[in-house]
């Protein structure tokens, strides 16, 4: 749990300044290459010689976890407002406990409550009304949300089942992620938005080196040491996290009231999801 609470923590700082720095002045695609080619600087010197499969699989988990989401999620926001898209991203812990369930071909309804019970705290926190043409920017997020979470339980499996020093082999996950986000860069990127002040480039170094690098890598290798359940609600406690850094730091706007209610049923949730005897609490990474 400690590294999924720092990676948490780094989040909810690097979402702040996003929101007042990068987001609508700089070209997004950029943004998300700039982060992940960071990431690479940062990980791929420590690679070492691993079975070309698994490179392949690492490969293929970054492109999905990190590429496909944000992909997706740039894509929803052509069809949905910011407020709708936070809403919609709170599915997550669902499609986590639910491809668990999928890998392990043993189904728990009672695992998915403490997934649903975070979903229900997140809900009230971001709930705004929605418009009444919003399926295909749904379906969107929902494609971001499920990469997200695919590429969470499959690093989790894998690095469970190849004992390889983590530090050694992630680089190959932020070259997937980085491959992708070329891709995205030069088909839907806009050349003409990039970083126009020394302050911009900094942020971008920070998410790259501290957000993405290093937070992607302690969330990854957190998701092997705890239970699906755990995994499952703590991808809804960033937001609040997020909302009250924006509060304390940048004197934002927030509903306290529903941000204490949701906070609290996120809370219960994580309490809830305490790690039991189960099938899938006996290996740690």
């Amino acid at each position: 749990m400690p590294l999924l609470w720092f990676a948490t923590l780094v989040w909810a700082f690097s979402f702040s300044l996003i929101d007042q720095y990068i987001a609508g002045q700089v070209d997004p695609y950029f943004a998300v290459l700039s982060r992940m080619l960071l990431a690479c600087l940062l990980f791929v010197p420590l690679l070492r010689p691993i079975p070309v499969k698994l490179a392949a699989q690492l490969t293929g988990i970054g492109a999905i976890q990190l590429g496909l989401m944000f992909t997706l999620l740039y894509h929803a926001f052509a069809y949905l407002t910011v407020p709708e898209v936070l809403l919609f991203t709170v599915m997550t812990p669902v499609w986590v406990r639910l491809l668990e369930d999928l890998r392990l071909r043993h189904w728990e309804w009672r695992g998915l409550l403490p997934a649903l019970a975070a979903v229900l705290g997140a809900v009230i926190i971001r709930y705004e009304p929605v418009a009444e043409r919003f399926w295909f920017g749904f379906a969107l997020v929902q494609g971001a949300n499920l990469s997200f979470a695919l590429g969470q339980v499959a690093y989790r499996s894998l690095a469970r089942q190849h004992p390889v020093p983590y530090h050694r082999a992630f680089g190959w996950f932020f070259i997937g992620a980085a491959l992708l986000a070329l891709v995205n860069w030069c088909w839907l990127g806009n050349g003409e938005r990039l970083p126009q002040t020394s302050l911009q480039w900094g942020i971008l170094l920070w998410l790259g080196l501290v957000a993405s690098g290093i937070g992607y890598f302690a969330w990854n290798l957190g998701a092997t040491r705890v239970s699906a359940d755990q995994l499952a609600v703590m991808n809804n406690v960033l937001i609040p996290a997020g909302i009250l850094v924006n509060v304390l730091i940048w004197q934002r706007d927030a509903d306290l009231v529903r941000l204490a209610v949701g906070g609290a049923v996120i809370a219960l949730s994580l309490w809830w999801s305490r790690p039991a005897p189960r099938r899938d609490s006996g290996a740690t990474g």
